[in-house]
């Protein structure tokens, strides 16, 4: 059963856009370090000041082994010096889930 890790971040509203130029730059990365990408979400209403990135994993020995790479991976330490240098991250906040399968991706069944 894959696991996601769910990344929480409190970011600084007034710099949206150098968090949506760190998202796009790990829509490259994660893949090529072995993360299924399932997206980075940026807030559009409500709560102004955070967003989310989700990547899914068959186990956390894949994780691990994942992280091994990120360190590795030229790119992916720019992406970090880019947030560090940059602040634009305030807090990152990680949690593992699995999901619940009887509910994941259930479409609308409304007739409009």
């Amino acid at each position: 059963m894959k696991i996601t890790c769910f990344i929480e971040y409190k970011i600084d509203p007034f710099q949206i856009d150098k968090f949506t130029t760190y998202a796009q730059s790990w829509g490259r990365i994660i893949p090529l370090c072995g993360g299924e990408l399932v997206g980075y979400f940026l807030p559009h209403e409500g709560s102004n000041d955070i967003a989310f990135g989700l990547i899914s994993f068959n186990s956390l020995a894949d994780y691990e082994k994942y992280r091994a790479r990120l360190k590795e991976d030229q790119e992916g330490q720019n992406n970090f010096m880019f947030a560090q240098q940059e602040r634009f991250i305030i807090e990152e906040k990680r949690s593992f889930l699995k999901v619940v399968p009887q509910t994941y991706q259930q479409a609308a069944r409304v007739d409009i």
